[in-house]
């Protein structure tokens, strides 16, 4: 796990800033013949996330919307919830946002919540009590945060026309530690790191930043940037996933997105699995993912370390695709490919069972799936209910269970006896 996170299973969207999407502690779903999923929901308004501090403590973030079509800040909210009923146990104040854009939350290893949404940080208790906040220095949303080994936080502006800024954060005293750092072009996706080296994905080339402590300061790698984009007509990339050996994303992130992406793509050509070595840029190569036109995505890929799995997927085609990776030869092997299967969510990988969750939008609602992520066998499937496709972050529960957000629905789906569903 990353040092500058609390230790549970689940501290962060996708469970750390190298965004591998891994429980970092617990057993998977392990799903047997005559187990089936059932699932809990509730409404909720814009949510976005849920993250686990101590056994049984389980953190909800959302957001509201409205105001923002009639040019007013919007703002955020942290609420635990009951591990097994979803229901409230203790909620903040309203936390001042501005501008709207899913944002994020984590557990410090100091055992304190961090939200940043819209153009502001905030520090809170685990009893959902707010400590401080940060205005952020551009009057724009900053898309959430990751926190460095040493324990700094590091977010950015949201924007595919001005260039992105990081801002360092001080976890203790919630205060810049130097001026924003002017990215070479704009951003969209949203951070990754590992150790202290934090991973942009611009709107047409992937770089990087060292922290130096020292000069108190990140530190541009000029040796270290590859131009995805190139002379094609793709649109911009989102989140990278970071193996350790390789940075794993995809691109055609434009779409138009309104409930659902089915058809959403804006770029004509078909998105791409883009694949670049972390040791050498220069080392990287690009795959199509189902070869169709108007292929695009609003989120990362997933790979399997342990097995050497990749899985990607065209949301706007409804393709979902998974391969082997060989890296002696650089190449990509294909395992399987679902078609009309309408993933389009972070998701989870059970890497002890090889379990896969994602989602399948179909027949106007969304569905929470269990894959073998070696043959693409289904194992489990359960209707999560509501009609938006969820593009944002679930997580792993407590107990054979897990966590599943939609823009206005919370799931908690789990592992019951099969007789239990009749």
């Amino acid at each position: 796990m990353s040092a500058g996170y609390f230790a549970s299973p689940w501290p962060a969207e996708d469970a750390g800033p190298a965004r591998l999407q891994v429980p970092l502690s617990g057993p998977g779903l392990a799903l047997q013949a005559g187990e089936t999923l059932g699932c809990v929901t509730r409404n909720t308004l814009l949510t976005t996330m849920t993250v686990l501090g101590d056994p049984g403590e389980v953190f909800l973030l959302r957001h509201s919307a409205l105001r923002s079509h009639i040019g007013l800040p919007t703002t955020a909210c942290v609420e635990r919830i009951d591990s097994l009923t979803l229901k409230t146990f203790a909620r903040s104040p309203r936390l001042p946002g501005g501008p709207m854009w899913p944002g994020g939350m984590a557990i410090h290893r100091n055992g304190d919540i961090y939200v940043v949404y819209g153009r502001y940080a905030h520090r809170l208790d685990r009893d959902c009590q707010l400590k401080d906040t940060l205005r952020l220095p551009k009057d724009q949303a900053y898309n959430s945060f990751v926190v460095l080994d040493n324990g700094l936080i590091v977010t950015k502006n949201l924007s595919d026309t001005v260039p992105a800024a990081l801002s360092v954060i001080d976890p203790q005293t919630l205060k810049e530690l130097s001026p924003a750092t002017l990215c070479p072009e704009p951003s969209v996706a949203r951070l990754s790191a590992l150790g202290n080296t934090v991973y942009v994905v611009g709107v047409r080339s992937i770089f990087r930043y060292h922290w130096n402590g020292p000069r108190h300061c990140l530190v541009f790698d000029a040796d270290w940037r590859f131009d995805y984009i190139g002379q094609s007509s793709q649109s911009y990339g989102w989140d990278v996933v970071l193996d350790g050996a390789h940075a794993w994303f995809m691109d055609n992130g434009k779409h138009r997105y309104r409930i659902n992406m089915l058809g959403a793509g804006v770029s004509p050509t078909p998105n791409r699995l883009i694949r670049v070595s972390l040791s050498d840029a220069s080392n990287h190569e690009w795959f199509e993912i189902s070869g169709l036109p108007a292929g695009s995505i609003t989120n990362p890929p997933l790979f399997d370390r342990l097995r050497r799995i990749v899985v990607a997927f065209d949301s706007a085609n409804k393709v979902l695709k998974a391969w082997r990776f060989m890296p002696e030869q650089s190449a990509l092997q294909p395992l399987w490919q679902k078609q009309n299967f309408g993933a389009a969510s972070h998701m989870i990988l059970f890497a002890d069972t090889g379990e896969l969750v994602v989602n399948d939008y179909r027949r106007m609602g969304e569905e929470v799936v269990v894959l073998e992520i070696e043959t693409g066998e289904e194992k489990g499937r359960v209707r999560s209910g509501g009609i938006t496709q969820g593009v944002v972050f679930p997580s792993v529960g407590w107990s054979r269970d897990l966590y599943w957000c939609s823009m206005g629905r919370l799931a908690r789906v789990f592992v019951q006896d099969g007789s239990s569903s009749l």
